[in-house]
């Protein structure tokens, strides 16, 4: 589903185990990793499109997790003008998301790719909180940054552990 601005509805999900570490999945035959999210059905629900899409994309059911909390509002997050369809009506200018924070209550083996016809992922790992920050593509960041930020006081509330943000040398350049 699109709306109006061009921004496809979409829910993000970020899975943590009980030492608040998150599942980080690599898309299928790439060098590249993220949070699962799909897209939402018209006349789906949010809650519906995520056990949808977790069922799809990770193998697990709703008996498999325990949902924390999401994000208040929606977050969005543009396309590089190379990844815009502009032969595809109504054009897609970019992702307006609702990410949803679960905890894993089943055993690391639920988690499969194979329940779905066409996977989207091939491997996966848990990370620290903040790891995804470095490695999502540059265009994701901001919406990542900010459903993290948003939802870190659910999963850690005695205090999250500090994000490293990294510092800039001389001349502007990254250390």
């Amino acid at each position: 589903m699109i709306d109006s601005e061009g921004y496809r509805h979409n829910v993000g999900i970020i899975i943590s185990n009980q030492q608040g570490q998150l599942l980080w999945a690599r898309r299928i035959g790439q060098d590249a990793w993220q949070f699962p999210q799909g897209g939402i059905n018209e006349s789906e629900t949010l809650e519906g499109a995520l056990f949808r899409e977790l069922s799809e994309e990770v193998g697990l059911n709703s008996e498999h997790v325990e949902i924390i909390g999401c994000t208040k509002d929606w977050l969005h997050y543009r396309l590089p003008e190379h990844l815009m369809r502009y032969k595809s009506l109504p054009l897609c200018i970019g992702q307006k998301q609702m990410w949803f924070l679960l905890r894993l209550t089943a055993d690391d083996q639920s988690i499969c790719f194979d329940k779905s016809s066409r996977p989207e992922f091939d491997s996966w790992k848990w990370v620290d909180y903040w790891y995804p920050l470095k490695e999502v593509i540059a265009f994701k960041r901001k919406v990542y940054e900010r459903a993290l930020e948003e939802l870190k006081p659910l999963l850690f509330p005695d205090g999250a552990p500090t994000q490293h943000r990294r510092r800039r040398g001389p001349r502007g350049y990254r250390r």
